[in-house]
């Protein structure tokens, strides 16, 4: 008789804790649905997601950045939804004791949805806690009406349930939340990507002009072909991407638009994506880095962009540099996912090629990369610079306003540092005896790149061969052959810039204001 006991007592809670999950299922099915109705990002998962980085120690998020690389964001949303998973089925089996302690916990995890939302940079109504408070009353009522079946008085047994409560019941209800909540999650999936069918279509919509200022070719002699060596230039589909956006926004460029506003702006702008591909367009071969860069990394790219230069639109609306009398010394982008970045408007406005840039090695930018407008400016680090999906643009000072990441320590102003990275041979590499070719690039936009030296082990620096040089804001690839010996080899590369400043070897972190160091492998010559 105990081991029937024990036995039904394992079976109802194993259902309690599926009763649980199910309730979890349809509360964040119901949520999307109404996410997609008012606003596809204060969808729950997005919006806790969203507050989670955001409250992220900064070298926390660099060891995500470093370790998951571009899946940063997929591991995150796993591990929330993860730990969502284990409180349903602990709520599923508080449920089989005290109906409403259950349900309760399950509105409890909708308040901290719905304040998540509203407590994003984008949020811009009370709306945007629907979703979450939504999705808890219906999760809320599933799990109590299961919890009901599993909890029948025990003077209810009978023949059919000799335990007393009613497994058809609870397995019936069960199968109607299940076809239920599928049916919401189909549903608002097919809402958000008729929205986002917009945004694709003007995006297959848009034909770049013919720039007024095109790029100079690119000489062979800039890109050698060295096996083991990047492209000179890289594709759209192998460029890092590096953000806090969960989910890519997509924007429909036939309604997006740009403000132009703030301290010493005489004639605020408003522009639309028409008004840019109706401007004088530039073109130009850009390599861009990610402070989260450590040294040897991969977040570094270079692409041919198509934009407009941002100083003269900065001109057109009145601004003038802090070194002819400007009122503002830092530039505010912000994106549509509420991103701030803050840039100095002296270097801006310098004479470099900063831009909107609305093109990426020939296409219109991909999604990923801010379609249907981002900023672009050489020299600087992207988190102070690169704002993707830009909506607005305020001149502000730097003692007035801290953008995102200033306010999580990182320094205000970012400079790309000079860095150098072997990329063949690979760390523990196994050449063979003879002429190995080692082969890299080094960068340091905006001033150019001088000299590349290489060492093996503790030997003298030896001159690296530079390929030509194509602009000062583009990465330089560099070879030097190398006649092997047998045994283990450290190789180590350091470059110097157009202002005769080597590469330090002193090693310092990604935050606050970049990677330092010098890049090293160990290979073995067999």
């Amino acid at each position: 008789m105990g081991v029937t006991i024990n036995r039904a007592t394992l079976i109802r809670g194993t259902l309690a804790g599926t009763g649980g999950l199910l309730a979890a299922i349809s509360s964040l099915a119901v949520a999307e649905l109404v996410a997609a109705l008012v606003r596809p990002e204060s969808s729950p998962v997005l919006a806790v997601g969203g507050a989670s980085i955001d409250l992220t120690p900064a070298p926390v998020k660099d060891w995500a950045i470093r370790n998951f690389g571009t899946h940063d964001k997929l591991v995150l949303q796993t591990g929330i939804l993860t730990v969502l998973a284990l409180f349903a089925v602990a709520l599923g089996l508080l449920a089989l004791r005290r109906r409403r302690a259950g349900a309760l916990g399950v509105l409890a995890f909708g308040v901290i949805g719905a304040a998540a939302a509203l407590g994003r940079p984008d949020s811009a109504s009370w709306t945007d806690a629907l979703p979450s408070i939504i999705g808890s009353l219906a999760g809320a009522a599933v799990l109590y009406v299961l919890a009901r079946g599993l909890t029948g008085p025990r003077d209810a047994v009978t023949p059919d349930e000799p335990d007393g409560w009613d497994r058809r019941g609870f397995l019936l209800a069960a199968s109607a939340a299940a076809v239920a909540s599928a049916g919401a999650a189909v549903l608002g999936r097919g809402l958000v990507a008729s929205r986002s069918g917009d945004a694709v279509a003007s995006r297959a919509a848009v034909t770049l002009p013919t720039p007024g200022s095109p790029a100079p070719a690119i000489d062979s002699r800039a890109a050698p072909r060295v096996p083991g060596m990047p492209p000179f230039t890289t594709p759209n589909k192998d460029f890092y991407r590096v953000d806090t956006a969960l989910v890519v926004p997509r924007v429909d460029a036939t309604a997006w638009r740009l403000r132009i506003h703030g301290r010493g702006v005489t004639s605020p702008l408003s522009l639309t994506f028409q008004d840019l591909l109706d401007s004088e367009l530039i073109e130009r071969d850009i390599t861009l880095t990610c402070v989260s860069n450590e040294v040897g990394g991969r977040y570094v790219g270079t692409a041919r962009w198509i934009g407009v230069r941002l100083a003269e639109l900065l001109r057109q609306a009145g601004v003038r540099p802090p070194s002819r009398g400007g009122q503002a010394d830092q530039l505010v982008a912000r994106s549509v996912d509420g991103m701030t970045l803050g840039a100095p408007v002296e270097d801006v406005m310098d004479g470099r090629d900063a831009m909107l840039a609305i093109g990426m090695n020939g296409d219109p930018l991909p999604f990923e990369h801010g379609f249907p407008v981002r900023m672009v400016v050489p020299g600087l680090y992207g988190y102070v610079s690169a704002c993707k999906w830009i909506e607005d643009v305020e001149l502000t000072t730097f003692d007035a306003y801290d953008p995102y990441w200033v306010k999580r320590k990182w320094a205000r102003e970012a400079p790309i540092k000079t860095q150098s990275r072997i990329d063949t041979p690979k760390p523990f590499a196994r050449p063979k005896v003879g002429t190995v070719m080692i082969a890299g690039v080094a960068w340091a936009q905006h001033r150019g790149i001088d000299l590349v030296e290489v060492r093996v082990d503790d030997g003298p620096w030896q001159r690296a061969h530079l390929a030509a040089e194509h602009t000062t804001d583009t990465w330089r690839l560099w070879s030097l052959p190398w006649r092997a010996t047998p045994g283990t080899h450290t190789l180590t590369v350091r470059a110097t810039d157009r202002t005769g400043e080597i590469q330090t070897e002193r090693r310092a972190r990604t935050i606050p204001d970049g990677a330092s160091g010098w890049h090293s492998v160990v290979v073995t010559v067999t």
